[in-house]
């Protein structure tokens, strides 16, 4: 018998329901139904609790091929979620560029804030600054989302980070902002290794 058998069984004659077997080893209910549908396997405490709840052994519980899967998924998921959590913190880092000199001033060749820039149109400097505001925000959403066990929420997080940071790429290059450019895309090729790394 499979571990989602086995769990949905030794559940059912307790006569739990999810939600009730979710609060008593402190899961969410998503992760006993993942698991009970066989889409995934619980983290080793996780399975120590159950086992402890249900008055079983580990090895009664999950056979030794389930364990090494399990152990595997969860490094995945460990190396998913710290490589979303630096994508999310290099979002939130391009706040910097707000105030740090990577600007060009115009004619005179210096380096300044956004703020301090002169010679270009007030549009453009909004234009700049709602890009790096909706970058940041989207970071700081995404280190809020990671706290909760939604994976899609943060996936989409991830999806929207690189996004923007192709745009701001894309926009300082085309206005002639060379230092910029090179700031956001030296972060958008940090995330794009971080992510390889991820599926490697």
């Amino acid at each position: 018998m499979e571990f989602n058998e086995k769990l949905q069984q030794l559940r059912k004659n307790k006569g739990l329901t999810q939600e009730e077997l979710a609060k008593a080893i402190f899961v969410s209910r998503t992760a006993v139904s993942k698991w009970e549908s066989g889409r995934g396997y619980p983290n080793i405490d996780s399975l120590k609790e159950l086992a402890k709840f249900f008055s079983v052994t580990v090895d009664e519980l999950i056979s030794p091929d389930e364990i090494i899967t399990a152990a595997e998924e969860e490094k995945r998921e460990l190396i998913g979620n710290y490589t979303s959590l630096l994508c999310h913190v290099l979002d939130v880092f391009t706040a910097l560029m707000l105030f740090i000199p990577i600007f060009g001033n115009g004619a005179d060749a210096s380096s300044v804030s956004l703020f301090a820039i002169k010679g270009t149109p007030l549009w453009i400097k909004i234009v700049y600054a709602v890009i790096i505001g909706m970058t940041v925000l989207n970071g700081v959403c995404g280190l809020i989302i990671s706290r909760f066990d939604k994976p899609i929420w943060s996936k989409h997080r991830l999806i929207t980070g690189i996004a923007l940071s192709v745009i701001a790429c894309l926009l300082f290059m085309i206005t002639r902002q060379p230092y910029a450019g090179i700031f956001c895309f030296a972060i958008l090729m940090i995330k794009g290794w971080l992510l390889f790394r991820r599926k490697a």
